[in-house]
């Protein structure tokens, strides 16, 4: 097996902006810069296009590894799938460990491979396959915070101090398991740039998702993607876990819906009128400037190993199906999380192994398959209007591009649903997308218990 490692640079003077005047060791300094390794990926989606499936690696398969994701790559494309999202894919810090194999996002050593997983060849190995069937692959960064047993570590001043000089965990949470960073302190940014750079070029990944945004300083995103973008010949996708609206001006491209899940929750569970729907999805959007968009999800890892699964959110499985037409065909970039797609109803947890049931909920699967090759089949559902039709229980809406037309229709209650059809929709040619059969639009339509519809225009 052949793994290269190398070290952080580290060399410039803490007079460049740290925040410590005592000499501190320093990580070995790197021999070179990392190298181009492959051909840079030229069929990255455009962020408005971006359909994501975020992978769970330690629960992805029995083995937990990267062979795991490559055994199972045309089913993930075959869900319509163009970027997949690795989470965190580095040795993880055992001081402090938050029990069983630790959480992946108490990072050890940004430039080292996980060995549960595998090596860089075998990353490489993946990142290739992927390309091959035309799909993107993103990493999961952690810029907020290492293990304690981070090498970084041994400069104390790239860590945030109390007032007795002791490194303290992210404030206001209650993550033992790790150690703020301090964005003060100029060495410590430039170390984590280039180790973002490394990825890039010697793993040929396509970009980052990263966490915790908010906690980051916004002028770090911004001197970080300004370098990234940089590496020549590159198109990348940048995903930020955060709410603000100035991360878009920093240079990510698309961040997180999470009123918009509230909401739907709230639809779902509590009657709220799904009216309320069309609401949050504008307030979303008229807080980001123009060209930004919103990830929009029914579950990500944190939902279904701290909250629940959509099975159990929503109520069951056909709940969690009408949930996630919502959420994929209104503006947004879709994200798929491992499992949910054969509706696993038990917490799926990421600290630990717990592999998921591929045989399960096969139906559920097929469904998704449907409903994304929809998604994928035209621009309306990523770049068209949005128009939406009063009613308390069902959601209803259109999505128009040019000559493509699309009327989606989904009942958010468990009774029945009787709707009247607005009068410019009536007595209308649709061909149901899911079915391909022949609907017409007369005056009213009956909807059972969560019914869907997606209907093309003639």
């Amino acid at each position: 097996m052949f793994f290269k490692k190398i070290y952080l640079l580290a060399f410039l003077a803490f007079a460049c902006g740290s925040n410590s005047s005592d000499p501190a060791p320093k990580p070995p300094v790197s021999p070179e810069e990392p190298k181009q390794y492959g051909i840079p990926f030229e069929g990255v989606a455009d962020p408005q296009r971006v359909v994501l499936y975020e992978v769970n690696i330690r629960a992805f398969s029995a083995a937990g590894d990267f062979q795991g994701v490559i055994d199972r790559l045309d089913e993930i494309k075959s869900l319509g799938i163009n970027t997949i999202w690795l989470m965190p894919i580095h040795p993880v810090g055992q001081v402090k460990s938050a029990g069983g194999l630790g959480s992946p996002y108490a990072v050890k050593n940004y430039l080292e491979v996980n060995t549960e997983f595998g090596d860089l060849e075998k990353l490489r190995e993946l990142v290739t396959e992927a390309h091959n069937r035309n799909m993107s692959v993103i990493l999961d960064w952690v810029a907020n915070h290492t293990a304690w047993d981070n090498d970084w570590m041994v400069n104390k001043s790239w860590y945030t101090q109390d007032a007795q000089g002791n490194v303290i965990i992210p404030p206001g949470t209650n993550w033992q398991d790790v150690a703020e960073l301090n964005y003060n302190n100029y060495d410590m940014r430039k170390a984590m740039i280039q180790a973002m750079k490394y990825w890039i070029l010697e793993a040929n990944v396509d970009g980052f998702r990263c966490d915790a945004v908010d906690y980051v300083p916004t002028d770090f995103w911004t001197q970080a993607i300004t370098a990234l973008k940089s590496i020549p010949n590159r198109k990348l996708i940048l995903l930020a876990e955060g709410s603000k609206q100035e991360q878009f001006a920093a240079g990510f491209q698309i961040n997180y819906a999470w009123d918009f899940l509230n909401n739907l929750e709230e639809v779902y569970q509590n009657n709220r009128s799904a009216n309320t729907i069309f609401t949050t999805h504008q307030e979303e959007y008229n807080k980001i400037p123009a060209g930004g968009v919103k990830l929009r999800y029914t579950t990500n890892h944190d939902e279904s190993a701290w909250e629940a699964t959509p099975v159990e959110t929503f109520g069951g499985t056909d709940q969690a199906l009408s949930a996630s037409v919502i959420t994929i065909f209104t503006s947004a970039a879709p994200l798929l999380y491992s499992s949910q797609e054969v509706g696993r109803e038990d917490k799926l947890p990421f600290f630990t192994k717990d592999p998921i049931d591929w045989n399960a909920n096969q139906d559920m699967f097929q469904q998704y398959q449907k409903l994304l090759t929809a998604y994928t089949g035209s621009l309306a559902f990523s770049k068209g209007t949005l128009q939406s039709y009063t009613d308390d229980d069902v959601a209803i809406f259109t999505r128009k591009k040019d000559s493509d037309e699309y009327l989606i229709v989904v009942n958010v209650r468990n009774t029945v649903s009787e709707i009247t059809w607005d009068e410019s929709l009536q007595n209308q040619n649709w061909t149901d997308a899911l079915k391909n059969e022949s609907f017409i639009t007369e005056t009213s339509f009956t909807l059972q218990p969560f019914e869907y519809l997606i209907l093309k225009k003639i």
